[in-house]
């Protein structure tokens, strides 16, 4: 499944890759070191723009060639116009995020299309924590204590299908995986991916107006 050169990237990375079309005009927020980006332009000639907070993997990313803002991805989208991108791409950052309802929001009006993936909070080894230490659960995924976690919230695969449908976003295509943090390697679960997947990702859509 996942595209000849990507071996390298993290896993769910891998599968973003493979669902690109070539040429297309990509949004990668929070772009890290840009190493999606870097593959989409050298295998599938895309035209793309990063967003990274980060100072330093900013600098990084424009030192290899790569069109990339350092700045807040809450802001900077508000200044693209409708359907500016062919796709929007929002990795491992949905639950660090303050309104997500808001910013899938905007993603959905400056692209044709949105890709997210997050750490599915439902695993069955998260469930065991609660049901066995009754304390905040930690995980490879998700590896901080209540009190210093970047996270502010917790997502589950069967949490976001329902917002999806709640908004009148379009799911196009969803994979469960089971991979480790920051893993290059992993596989794709197909039953009960609610309960056995550490990430969900997801391609989403806007329904158009009847």
């Amino acid at each position: 499944m996942a595209p000849p050169g990507t071996e390298h990237m993290r896993f769910d990375l891998q599968v973003i890759a493979a669902w690109v079309e070539p040429g297309s005009r990509v949004l990668d927020l929070g772009c890290g070191y840009g190493e999606l980006l870097t593959w989409l332009r050298d295998h599938k000639q895309i035209r793309g723009v990063g967003i990274e907070y980060d100072q330093q993997k900013a600098a990084h990313c424009i030192a290899k060639g790569l069109s990339v803002l350092q700045g807040d991805l809450r802001e900077e989208v508000d200044d693209y116009p409708d359907k500016r991108f062919d796709y929007v791409i929002l990795s491992q950052t949905l639950q660090q995020v303050y309104e997500p309802a808001r910013l899938l929001y905007s993603l959905a009006r400056i692209g044709r299309r949105f890709i997210v993936s997050f750490p599915n909070f439902s695993h069955y080894s998260i469930r065991l924590q609660l049901l066995l230490k009754g304390m905040a659960p930690k995980s490879d995924e998700l590896p901080y204590n209540w009190y210093d976690t970047p996270n502010i919230r917790v997502v589950t695969l069967k949490d976001f299908r329902r917002f999806a449908s709640d908004v009148g976003y379009r799911i196009v295509e969803e994979i469960a995986i089971k991979t480790d943090h920051h893993a290059s390697h992993g596989s794709v679960v197909r039953r009960f991916s609610n309960m056995r997947a550490t990430y969900g990702i997801f391609m989403i859509e806007k329904e158009t107006e009847p």
